[in-house]
């Protein structure tokens, strides 16, 4: 191993790569070749993205600088170089992606026919409109919140959207008009009542008011597709809320908060507890962000900086509206406009996998890959509907580490459960986010019967594993599915994954170990194929590279290929640059954060690594080695970081059968030679692959177009079945009356 590859300039910064990961992200919004809608949906993404960010990985920071931590990650950062970093390029992209929604955008869905307009820009009928609408629906629901001496500056919660006014009392004179509201659909008329304090009359005061979630933030106006911001309809009717003063000016607001579960599992007795507890004590983490309206009245900012304690670097004003993630749902609201969509795909399903065939049966002939979304993920879902309801199911155990929110596949455990089967369930309740969720889900699962196990201390468990025991004609026998991906059958819709239905028996023996692992004081000595972490996949991933680097040193040719999401443990990166060194060709598909460089002299360009960002999330990995005319390749849970490696159960397992390995293979080249959605890696930046030479291949719309024709050869070939079953039915009914007939002709000769 070189030495110098250690050294810290050799490194990328975690933080700094995924802001130019969201950058990336954010180049599909500007991408004219995407649906407009479609390019709307990213620009949400990215602000979706961002807060999250924030929520976990600024507040981690914060904390360490409040630690007075000041060791260097792999990039020789400290901490508080990494918040300044951070906030600096942060700012930059914030400009970027309202530069992209102003100028880009906007204008865009204004000549497609799709308008967001203010009030004043309305006519009487929509304006009106809009009063009915206040008054009738948003009246009700708002609370004015003031601040003072009586009042406390009231709590504002995580990513919510708020209004800060600034108010003065009117004078008594102003204050005694008779005003006229509207309670329903009647207009009122009445004198306002005096404030209870005639104390400072000229002060200025604040309030806020919280825009309701329950509400769409885009108000859709009757016969058009023209919207109005639900916080512009509150800001336009706020007088009704503060009778007898006058509103200076407002300011849309929101905050992110340090939003990380914090669980001393070492001191608990009792998981679940405990998260439970932590989830409420979340709620009032410190804040970590503050955006305003790039045009707030200057005394508002003022007031909120000093009452939620935010620095200058976490001040942000956008040029514009702000939080942007309501762009997610614009898709959703705009009525026709079918080319401004993708097109929508029908997946594969293959009929073996249909609850009216015997699918263990085709478990045994022989191993099923599947990659999802392209291949429907309702296979997963039916393998174990189809164990809970097989007579000859025994037991079912299953890791679930994000599942949706009316899962089948919860249901499916339950109702096996109940018809006397062993389920066991991991729920990981640390899983980020979906803590809530699976606390419930497993609380759920108990009561359906189901034996629930919640994680392990100092771990989250975050492979992907399902297991049938089933008594076959020929004895016990362990059904098996391991995946990429979570059995999540919203998300699989638009995450790429891959999972793999086996029967192989030393799969399904380290299966049953890992399983004993997870549940009980089990520690297997050894996995027959399985490499599980902490630690497992860390050293397999080791030895591997060793072998590619004998081979290199050999003289003959050596091949690593990896996808993942993330790259950034320094120890697999070094071992990457040894590969490179000794002459090994690496190949890398990193969707997310990339903390090596492949500008190295030492590493002779041997080094490539692609981004691939497009419809649907990659979210696959595939760890793939070749040498002497041999292949293997893996599929596994875990991405190539520190936690994956070191603090997280995960599970890597091979893919072996001829047409699966084959199959594999395949994908990895197609997804290769993408020149579509692809991004190159040059040194420490990536770059958007815009012309290679080569025609257009876009690799998501290449497996798109796969699932669409195995799915139609398999519906000519159900009509031609059909058709004959129709033929041969017509022959066999008129069998017996040709056989008379011949009858007949005989006694008349």
């Amino acid at each position: 191993m070189y030495k110098d590859f250690y050294q810290s300039q050799n490194y990328v910064n975690r933080e700094l790569s995924w802001i130019d990961f969201n950058g990336r992200v954010l180049e599909e919004a500007r991408q004219k070749e995407n649906p407009l809608l479609e390019r709307a949906n990213f620009l949400g993404i990215t602000q979706s993205n961002v807060d999250e960010f924030f929520m976990v990985r600024v507040a981690s920071l914060h904390k360490l600088v409040a630690a007075n931590v000041t060791t260097t990650d792999a990039s020789g950062m400290t901490p508080e170089e990494q918040l300044t970093a951070v906030n600096e390029k942060e700012h930059r992209m914030v400009e970027q992606r309202y530069r992209v929604y102003n100028d880009e955008l906007l204008p865009d869905l204004a000549a497609a026919g799709i308008r967001f307009r203010h009030y004043d820009e309305l006519d009487d009928d929509q304006q009106d409109f809009l009063r009915r609408y206040f008054n009738e629906e948003l009246l009700p629901v708002l609370t004015p919140m003031a601040d003072d001496s009586s009042r406390p500056f009231p709590f504002i919660s995580n990513n919510s959207l708020n209004i800060a006014i600034k108010l003065k009392r009117q004078k008594r004179s102003q204050s005694q008009t008779p005003q006229t509201v509207l309670e329903g659909d009647q207009e009122v008329t009445g004198r306002p009542q005096e404030p209870h304090d005639d104390r400072n009359e000229a002060e200025e005061k604040f309030a806020t008011v919280r825009v309701p979630e329950i509400y769409r933030r885009l108000v859709k106006l009757p016969h058009e597709n023209t919207f109005v911001l639900l916080d512009e309809v509150i800001k336009q009717f706020l007088d009704q809320l503060f009778p007898g003063y006058v509103i200076q000016s407002t300011g849309t607001y929101r905050v992110s908060r340090d939003m990380d579960l914090d669980v001393a599992e070492a001191d608990t007795s009792d998981l679940l507890r405990a998260v439970q507890h932590q989830l409420r004590e979340r709620e009032h983490g410190s804040v970590m962000r503050l955006e305003v309206q790039g045009n707030i009245d200057p005394w508002l900012e003022t007031h909120l900086v000093k009452n939620l304690k935010v620095n200058k670097m976490g001040l942000y004003r956008v040029d514009g509206l702000v939080d942007l993630t309501f762009l997610k749902k614009l898709s959703g609201m705009v009525k026709g406009h079918d080319d401004l969509r993708y097109q929508p795909f029908h997946s594969y399903m293959d009929p073996q996998f249909d609850m009216d065939h015997d699918l263990f049966a085709a478990i045994r002939e022989k191993d099923n890959l599947v990659q999802h979304p392209y291949d429907n993920f309702q296979a997963v879902v039916n393998f174990i509907h189809k164990a809970a309801i097989d007579r000859n199911v025994l037991a079912i155990k299953m890791t679930l580490y994000r599942v949706s929110g009316n899962s089948p596949i919860i249901k499916y455990l339950g109702q096996a459960a109940q018809a006397g089967k062993q389920v066991t369930v991991l729920v990981e309740v640390k899983a980020r986010f979906d803590e809530k969720n699976n606390v419930r889900w497993a609380r759920r699962l108990e009561q359906m019967g189901c034996h629930v196990i919640y994680g392990l201390v100092g771990l989250k468990t975050h492979c992907k594993l399902a297991l049938v025991i089933r008594r076959d004609h020929d004895g016990i026998r362990r059904y098996v599915h391991l995946g990429t991906g979570n059995y999540n059958d919203v998300t699989a819709h638009f995450y790429t994954d891959m999972g793999l239905f086996t029967c192989d028996y030393e799969i399904g023996v380290d299966m049953t170990n890992l399983f004993n692992m997870l549940s009980g004081f089990a520690r297997p000595r050894y996995f027959h194929k399985l490499h599980v972490s902490p630690h497992g996949i860390r050293q397999f991933i080791d030895d591997k590279i060793d072998e590619q680097i004998a081979v290199a040193k050999s003289g003959n040719p050596a091949l690593i290929r990896m996808k993942m999401n993330s790259l950034s443990d320094k120890q697999i990166i070094a071992r990457l640059y040894d590969a490179a060194a000794a002459g090994v060709k690496v190949q890398l598909l990193v969707r997310g954060i990339t903390c090596l460089r492949n500008d190295l002299p030492a590493l002779h360009n041997n080094i490539e690594v692609h981004s691939i960002v497009g419809r649907f999330l990659e979210h696959s990995r595939i760890y793939y080695f070749e040498s002497n005319g041999n292949s293997e390749i893996y599929l596994s849970s875990a991405d190539m970081m520190t936690r994956n490696l070191n603090r997280r159960v995960e599970e890597l397992f091979p893919v072996e059968e001829p047409h699966t390995k084959a199959r594999a293979i395949q994908i990895f080249n197609d997804m290769w030679k993408d020149n579509v959605n692809t991004w190159v890696l040059h040194g420490s930046e990536y770059e958007l692959l815009r012309d290679n030479g080569q025609p257009k291949f876009n690799s998501q719309q290449h497996f798109v177009d796969e699932a669409e024709a195995k799915r139609s050869a398999e519906h000519r070939q159900k009509q031609t079945k059909r058709h004959l079953s129709t033929v041969f039915e017509t022959l066999t009914r008129h069998v017996p009356r040709l056989h008379l007939k011949r009858q007949e002709d005989q006694r008349h000769d």
